[in-house]
């Protein structure tokens, strides 16, 4: 018996082992890191036309905006200070369990070239939504800096000390250890941001004090234990850097015109865009890779 126990607990083991995901902690540079700098009104004005484009060609993201709206209008359909219930209802969405890890892994990649984030990405409005509204609530905090913490527990992600790295996706963390931990212990992130934004006060789980990183936030590496339980990643920002800016509203390279879609025409103050001629705020009021990136572990919910 000794020695089959010790053979299942080494095939225990050996899937352990597998089940756990590495990946390179670089600058990703497939990413889709558009800061829209400059072109905030436009966007904004272009906003129906692309959401139309978003809804039709993902249709999971139509139902992901419905439940998003009605449970910012559960929250109190708070705005202030970001510059729209369409920002709002953004960061809701992205809290929830519904599409935060599809919409990463697709901007992880959309960034290869302009022909991908054009043909293929089809979170174009929500992208631009979670930018703006990181930017507008860093606007109304002021310029600060953070001490987050993100725990992992389907993957480890490997660099060096000295490195200048990007996480290249919106990244969830939080100003609380044990909560970041409790998300995962495989491994851990301390990280030192400058343009992470504390979204606790749109979040469909403010106990988690969430701050989200956006994706061109560089770090440098300062630290990486070796402790092999849970071995540690410590970042300090060092800026910004981003390959695409605008990129929408450069159009399409082929020739055609990428504002056909719609008219675009926005009413601001409601909640966005029509989908099968209405309204999906008035809809909603009725009710309605890198896999384990992104993982939110049930388990830890309830906490706060």
């Amino acid at each position: 018996m000794a020695p089959l126990a010790h053979t299942l607990a080494l095939l225990a083991m050996t899937v352990a082992t597998v089940a756990i995901e590495e990946f390179p902690l670089d600058m990703a540079q497939d990413s889709f890191d558009d800061q829209y700098q400059g072109c905030g009104p436009a966007m904004t004005a272009a906003l129906p036309a692309l959401n139309r484009s978003d809804f039709q060609k993902n249709p999971d993201f139509a139902q992901v905006w419905a439940k998003a709206t009605a449970a910012w209008q559960d929250h109190g359909s708070r705005v202030s200070p970001l510059s729209s219930p369409d920002q709002a209802i953004a960061l809701m969405a992205y809290t929830m369990l519904d599409v935060y890890k599809d919409f990463n892994n697709a901007v992880q990649v959309a960034g290869r070239s302009p022909q991908e984030y054009r043909d293929n990405f089809h979170y174009k409005t929500l992208h631009f939504l979670l930018t703006q509204a990181l930017a507008t609530l860093r606007d109304a905090q002021g310029p600060q800096c953070h001490n987050v913490f993100r725990g992992a527990r389907r993957y480890r992600l490997k660099t060096q000390r000295g490195n200048t790295v990007r996480f290249g996706r919106f990244r969830s963390t939080s100003l609380k250890k044990e909560i970041a931990l409790c998300f995962g212990t495989n491994m851990a992130f301390q990280v030192h941001t400058c343009h992470g934004v504390n979204i606790r006060n749109f979040s469909r789980h403010p106990w988690e004090e969430e701050v989200l990183i956006p994706p061109f936030e560089t770090f440098k590496v300062t630290n990486v234990s070796n402790d092999r339980e849970m071995p540690w990643i410590h970042l300090h920002s060092t800026g910004i850097s981003s390959k695409y800016n605008c990129e929408w509203l450069k159009g399409d390279t082929t020739g055609g015109s990428l504002w056909g879609m719609g008219t675009p025409t926005v009413v601001m103050g409601t909640p966005m865009i029509r989908h099968r001629g209405q309204s999906l705020g008035m809809v909603d009021r009725d009710r309605g890779i890198h896999s384990g990136w992104g993982e939110k572990d049930t388990q830890c919910w309830g906490q706060g």
